[in-house]
């Protein structure tokens, strides 16, 4: 180590000079110690503490503005649409439906009705007509949520209970709620669709414990070449059961309004528990819903517990209280029970008022507590047929819930001898997801930029994409913080030493900062999985590619990136990405709720960059640098922050995405894959300079696609060892 018993006379007259203030970042706060051997900080970083989960908080502040609701609601339902493996959109040919064995009843008719959503994806379900209707009917979906067999659900012996508490009035319709709902709305006048969850009742494709019961991951169906839905590969590929209930909905959208005898301006959707979530995203992500419904599953509290409700990125920093007020300024009406929506009426209805009064138009939003358990029983259903009548504009002047005759299983499957059922097996399974993910790899690869018209849109969709995935953009001007830094006068340059934070996020990284007295108003952010500390030799003095830049004029920083250096007891990057507390084994439990460890340190490099792109001095040139595991990381920090960075030089080390398999990966990125992997986020660094190890133009072809349509230099390196080659492309910049 070198002599630093210097002065404090001394470092405040170096410190004094205008070259030092321009490297110190504009504002200071420091909340760490230093440790005995001087390099070593240990952060106060909020992301140290507890995991978020299904069971958190999830309160909901509207926005003041519309304007500003239009900006927050544009990137929430990205946000969800990437989610739900829906950004862009799959191909949406016309449907063609299976319609058959009608029952009939004495004022109205029931369809059994199949169709593939996409090839080898079906609907089932039974569609519930007006007997001797004409013109265009009010048109209701209505997902049916985790109740007993679904669709074919029987409550048995507990109605006694129902009747029993007053929660029900007749036997039939408390044995059979579902079906209960859908004959009324029926009798008012409309046309009303109860379908599948995937697996449940006729719900094929996928089988029910499976879909909504997953809980160990399996070895088997865990390869690129072969992998199955909730494994590490479907999660690269932004396949989940949350996203293909949703499309299930949304193509029953597109088959509905294709009938002749559908009123297209007048369509509902209710579903109560698992159904109030399918309920409310499919709301909020099509507008062609009219008004919705959802029962018991919407409130500041528990989210939704099953792996059909949730999925990566779904939740994070939102809840299903925000996901409701993205169906503004539509019609939207809640039940609340004796269960997690027993406060919805203080906590989430009031703050959806004020949302839809911005929007002007406070009577379109309601919700109403029932003191019964978890229900959709008469009191909600007469609440949600008065909901309707109104939104929908059925015209009646008093309703009243009847008694029915209810549909056998044997009356309600879609499948029989003439209509056999499909095989639900693994291979099926693995089938049916290659499927799709060919179909979608497919038009992906059309996005491929030739020119600047396409390149414009490959930014609009892997680009947004890319943004969800990350969750943040570059933090804005004098947001970050680097107070009581460690300072040591060097051997022609000062080294300061401490804590720079995001205070917006309560995050802190571990950093150091080198400025040389020749300073050339470039900075070099310099990042290793290995920590900060690798800009030194073991003797404590900079290394060698260190002090050529630092020789060169060049300031030079770094930091520690999350759970890598200073924030572990070794020193060394964590092994696993950290997970909630939950036995089942789904990425979703946990990143729904926050973001992956891969972004995370996307957000540390660009917390970094902020701070030195918009220091008072103003550097005329940042240079961001990636290696020793950090290149892609910096590759996808330089994607989303605009034009702050000058010139990027990282090191991929060949690494995809697609090469991961286990879903505690500490480079699982949900949808990387689907969006092009490394290619793709190094494509999205142009037209800023960029010089490349790891890779070759042939295996990085789209990022040469990109950089072509924009003329921008791209450059190719040898990897080495001591990252000489990017300290040699880096002094070609100055």
């Amino acid at each position: 180590m070198s002599d630093r018993s210097v002065s404090r006379r001394s470092v405040l007259q170096f410190a004094s000079s205008a070259a030092v203030a321009s490297l110190l970042p504009s504002e200071m706060l420091f909340a760490s110690a230093l440790s005995s051997h001087g390099l070593s900080l240990v952060p106060g970083d909020a992301r140290l503490g507890a995991l978020k989960d299904l069971d958190g908080y999830f309160p909901f502040t509207p926005s003041t503005s519309v304007e500003a609701w239009n900006v927050r609601k544009e990137f929430l339902l990205r946000q969800l649409k990437v989610a739900c493996g829906l950004w862009p959109m799959p191909e949406r040919p016309p449907i063609e439906a299976t319609v058959h064995g009608r029952v009939e009843r004495d004022d109205y008719t029931v369809d059994r009705v199949y169709f593939e959503s996409s090839p080898g994806l079906l609907v089932t379900g039974s569609l519930y007509l007006p007997k001797n209707a004409v013109g265009k009917l009010p048109t209701i979906l209505c997902p049916h949520g985790h109740w007993a067999n679904g669709r074919f659900h029987d409550h048995g012996a507990s109605i006694k209970h129902e009747l029993a508490s007053g929660g029900e009035q007749f036997e039939i319709s408390g044995r059979h709620p579902l079906q209960a709902r859908c004959v009324q709305l029926a009798r008012m006048g409309c046309m009303v669709f109860l379908y599948d969850m995937l697996g449940y009742a006729d719900g094929s494709s996928f089988t029910q414990p499976l879909a909504h019961g997953f809980a160990k991951q399996r070895p088997a169906l865990s390869s690129p070449e072969t992998w199955g839905l909730f494994s590490a590969q479907s999660e690269l590929r932004s396949w989940n059961a949350l996203g293909l209930q949703t499309w299930n909905s949304i193509r029953t959208v597109d088959w509905l309004t294709s009938r002749a005898d559908c009123d297209a301006n007048r369509i509902g959707v209710t579903g109560a528990s698992g159904g109030g979530t399918q309920t409310f995203i499919l709301a909020a992500l099509d507008e062609r819903i009219t008004a919705a419904f959802p029962a018991v599953m919407v409130s500041t509290a528990m989210q939704g517990g099953c792996t059909c409700e949730n999925a990566s990125y779904l939740r994070v920093n939102t809840g299903n209280i925000e996901m409701a007020a993205l169906i503004a300024p539509r019609p939207v009406a809640m039940s609340g029970a004796d269960d997690w929506t027993v406060e919805i009426e203080t906590k989430g209805l009031p703050q959806l008022k004020q949302h839809y009064a911005m929007l002007g138009v406070p009577e379109n939003v309601d919700a109403k507590y029932f003191k019964f358990p978890h229900n959709y029983n008469q009191h909600s259903r007469m609440m949600m047929y008065n909901f309707f009548n109104r939104t929908l504009s059925l015209g009646i002047n008093e309703i009243v819930e009847r008694d029915f005759m209810p549909l056998a299983v044997a009356d309600a499957t879609v499948f029989d001898a003439e209509h056999p059922a499909p095989v639900k097996t693994e291979a099926a399974e693995v089938a049916l997801l290659h499927a799709l993910d060919a179909a979608q790899q497919k038009q992906i690869a059309a996005l491929t930029p030739q020119d600047a018209g396409s390149l414009k849109e490959f930014r609009k969709v892997i680009g947004g994409a890319l943004e969800a995935m990350i969750g943040r953009g570059l933090p804005p001007a004098e947001s970050t913080h680097f107070e009581k830094p460690d300072e040591s006068a060097r051997n022609g340059f000062l080294e300061f030493k401490g804590v720079l934070s995001l205070k917006s996020q309560g995050e802190e990284l571990p950093a150091v900062f080198l400025l040389p007295q020749n300073w050339n108003k470039q900075v070099v952010l310099w990042f290793d999985l290995a920590g900060k500390n690798r800009l030194f030799a073991a003797d404590g003095q900079p290394n060698l590619q260190t002090s050529r830049l630092l020789k060169a004029g060049f300031a030079i920083g770094s930091a520690d990136l999350y759970l890598t250096g200073d924030f572990t007891d070794n020193h060394e990057p964590v092994a696993q990405m950290p997970v909630v507390k939950n036995p089942r084994e789904f990425a979703g439990f946990t990143l729904g709720y926050n973001h992956p460890l891969f972004a995370q340190r996307v957000h540390d490099v660009l917390t970094c960059l902020s701070s030195a792109k918009y220091h008072e001095q103003k550097p005329a040139k940042v240079h961001l640098v990636g290696v020793n595991g950090a290149g892609v990381i910096v590759a996808a920090a330089c994607a989303v922050a605009g034009n702050a960075v000058s010139s990027i030089a990282v090191d991929t080390v060949g690494f995809r995405f697609e090469s991961i398999t286990e879903i505690r990966d500490v480079n699982l990125l949900p949808g990387a894959v689907k969006y092009g992997d490394v290619p793709a986020i190094l494509a999205l660094c142009s037209p800023t300079k960029i010089a490349v190890a790891g890779e070759t133009a042939s295996s990085v072809g789209l990022m040469k696609s990109a950089y072509t349509a924009t003329g921008a230099m791209n450059d190719f390196l040898p990897t080495s060892d001591d990252d000489s080659a990017i300290v040699d492309w880096l002094l070609k910049q100055a």
